[in-house]
């Protein structure tokens, strides 16, 4: 059964793991190990009997969040598991005064656009070129009003 729980500076090895698995361009250890101490961050995991399986993280800047990362470990994947993680982080940031939220994604992310959008999210524009490694444009979505 799947848990959540605040991101620790300690889980920074694992998530940087799923990280790579995930990612183009992945963040590090050193990068996850920062953002679990910042105080202008929510960080959720997902746990599955004490091994985190998934992660999703946010900046808070007033009363918006941009998520930064959600991920779920490929062998975790299709068990609703992001859908619950999102929740969990909305919820999170909600609870420190959050009333908007953003993020990027690829175009070609066709199950995370959809996830974002069961949750409100709608494409406001591009960021063209935003992604280094292809040089992909980068969707905005926002949900003013969560």
């Amino acid at each position: 059964m799947i848990q959540f729980r605040k991101m620790m500076a300690s889980d920074a090895d694992e998530i940087a793991a799923i990280e790579e698995m995930t990612f183009a361009m992945p963040w590090s250890r050193k990068d996850f190990w920062a953002e679990a101490v910042n105080e202008n961050a929510v960080y959720i995991v997902g746990t599955v009997d004490s091994k985190v399986v998934a992660y999703a993280g946010a900046w808070i800047s007033f009363e918006e969040a941009q998520v930064t990362n959600v991920a779920v470990h490929p062998d975790y994947r299709g068990r609703s598991i992001g859908t619950k993680l999102f929740a969990k982080l909305i919820d999170e940031v909600k609870s420190r005064g959050v009333t908007a939220i953003t993020l990027e994604v690829r175009p070609s992310n066709e199950a995370a656009i959809k996830l974002y959008e069961n949750f409100g999210l709608k494409s406001v524009g591009r960021r063209k070129g935003y992604y280094l490694d292809n040089g992909e444009d980068a969707l905005i979505m926002w949900n003013t009003s969560i």
